[in-house]
């Protein structure tokens, strides 16, 4: 039967388109991916070419299907077919169905092909400038990368200040707060002195002496000095 003939051509030409659809996806996606020299047996304009001959043969196909087609539906309304009508009918309908279902998958699949073909043109064209751009403003990008350099180690130096003031400020508050104690002690020791007059007497004995030893100290030094000196000039 004809219908049945190109039902089956159909079939066979829609597998095959829909490995041409996937093949074709899956060597754009291995080109982004590979930045090596190798190159796919089918190029993209092989692909192509191949997509525009399969849509034109199953266009045509589905054409001669739904030609067909219509050929049955005059015949199960012709005079002389109404014994026959309802097993022709189920018969059409089941033809129907199948031309139904090969056009949504054609067109479906067509309509992804298309649509990958148009993102990958766009994405092709992006890159393409973007390289462009790389290519003729390879001074304008060392530029950049040598402010972007400095202006880094400028970061790193204000940093480095803000660290080494945090430091200075911490030391600061911590002589301030050990200076704050020696006079807390300092105040403690005089009011101490004060309130006991034996101990006052006994810490002024104590720095008289030590007056007197710093004193002696320094004038046997100073005979020790002129003496050495006298010595050496002799």
């Amino acid at each position: 039967m004809q219908a049945r003939q190109l039902e089956n051509e159909l079939d066979l030409k829609l597998v095959s388109f829909s490995k041409l659809c996937t093949s074709y996806s899956s060597s754009r996606d291995g080109r982004r991916g590979d930045t090596s020299d190798t190159t796919p047996l089918l190029n993209n304009s092989t692909q192509d070419r191949m997509f525009d001959t399969m849509s034109v043969e199953i266009e045509q196909l589905l054409a001669k299907l739904t030609a067909v087609n219509d050929k049955m539906a005059e015949y199960t309304n012709a005079p002389g077919a109404a014994a026959l009508n309802a097993a022709l009918m189920h018969t059409l309908q089941r033809h129907r169905d199948i031309l139904q279902d090969y056009t949504h998958e054609f067109h479906k699949t067509k309509g992804n092909f298309l649509a990958i073909r148009e993102r990958e043109d766009l994405l092709g064209s992006v890159r393409k400038d973007i390289e462009t751009y790389k290519s003729g403003s390879g001074v304008n990008n060392r530029r950049t990368e040598l402010f972007l350099k400095e202006h880094e180690h400028l970061r790193n130096s204000d940093r480095l200040m803000d660290d080494t003031i945090s430091i200075a400020m911490a030391t600061k508050e911590n002589i301030t707060f050990q200076r704050g104690m020696l006079k807390s002690i300092q105040s403690k020791v005089n009011t101490l002195a004060n309130r006991f007059p034996a101990i006052n007497n006994l810490i002024q004995r104590i720095n008289l002496r030590k007056r007197r030893d710093s004193l002696i100290l320094g004038a046997v030094i100073g005979v020790c000095t002129i003496l050495l000196l006298l010595y050496a000039f002799h």
